[in-house]
């Protein structure tokens, strides 16, 4: 009897519940979800993606050829939130005045006052971002890691959530200039964005037919506010990982630093990065805890621009995602 009251008090200290309430959470990605599947068709890794993006407060580099709703899902993603967007289309004559602001001479007040420029906001496009020359894209490199700007030595802190969503054409290299690695490292995410197999195609042209004069943004409805992303950001942090999976975390990326293939390896922010993705993707899939497979879900999509493959493996055809997914394999997965 003493055996049996000793196992009923032991079941009542097992909670298996879910120790954070992530219940609305889960309920406004869902709702998200919904909205951006009216419009786009297929690419449901690429939307967990931006979505977990959002959640760890990271910027994104969507890559694409022309076509494949790089843009489109930028806006759609936007719309879905009650926040501030800004679109800035990157051409070679873009000046970082013309991102920033600049400071103008106001007669009437005999003072330089600043106007601020289209950063200055929630969500942010960056259309065709290697268009731009490197000065232009030095300017996103305080803004992007600090959310701040310095101007004329005063300090212009940006509203929260600050998100950059940028997109390039992986083909196209005339008039174009590569990222520096400095910028590359400061987005969460890279995301390659492939064609859609041919039943997604089919449906992509039925909806193009069935909307005839509507505009595809429409009819999508608004459904978190900035207050509930900061609330949803904070609740994601709180996520719990075991200290044997920030070892597998650090294994990895301390691997890349040492892989005979990659000319350069992944720097701590990295490491940092899968941390907060791994979070990320352990919310939208309702649970409070990390596993390896978030960990793994997490990897690619944060190392793939963060490292280099030696020229003699790029001669190759050896891509870093494949290397990548070598090292994953090849660390042991903790037990």
């Amino acid at each position: 009897m003493e055996e049996i009251n000793n196992q009923e008090a032991t079941n009542e200290n097992l909670n298996f519940e879910s120790r954070i309430n992530l219940a609305p959470l889960l309920h406004s990605i869902t709702a998200i979800k919904a909205e951006l599947g009216t419009v786009i068709v297929g690419q449901s890794k690429m939307i967990d993606q931006m979505l977990v993006a959002i959640l760890s407060n990271g910027h994104v580099l969507l890559e694409g050829v022309p076509g494949v709703a790089k843009t489109i899902t930028a806006k759609l993603l936007a719309k879905t939130l009650n926040v501030g967007f800004s679109r800035i289309q990157f051409t070679p004559d873009l000046m970082p005045s013309d991102i920033l602001g600049t400071s103008v001479y106001d007669l009437k007040k005999s003072e330089f006052e600043f106007k601020k420029g289209p950063i200055f906001s929630n969500l942010i496009l960056i259309d065709e971002i290697n268009r731009a020359p490197a000065k232009t894209q030095a300017a996103l490199f305080e803004v992007m890691e600090e959310r701040q700007i310095t101007m004329d030595g005063t300090q212009y802190i940006l509203d929260t959530p600050f998100l950059v969503i940028a997109t390039q054409n992986p083909i196209e290299q005339e008039g174009t200039y590569r990222l520096p690695e400095a910028q590359l490292d400061r987005f969460l995410f890279k995301i390659s964005i492939d064609y859609p197999i041919l039943e997604d195609e089919i449906t992509i042209i039925q909806r193009e037919h069935s909307l005839q004069n509507k505009g595809k943004l429409e009819n999508i409805k608004t459904i978190l506010s900035s207050s509930e992303i900061k609330n949803y950001q904070s609740l994601v942090k709180q996520i719990i990982i075991e200290p044997q999976l920030i070892e597998y975390i650090a294994k990895i990326v301390v691997n890349t630093r040492e892989n005979a293939f990659l000319y350069l390896g992944a720097s701590p922010r990295a490491s940092i990065a899968i941390l907060n993705a791994a979070k990320g993707f352990a919310a939208i899939r309702g649970r409070d805890f990390v596993t390896p497979e978030d960990i793994k879900e997490a990897t690619i999509p944060v190392l793939q621009h963060r490292v280099i493959v030696t020229p003699e493996r790029e001669m190759e055809g050896i891509s870093s995602i494949e290397i990548i997914k070598q090292i994953i394999e090849s660390v042991e997965i903790p037990r």
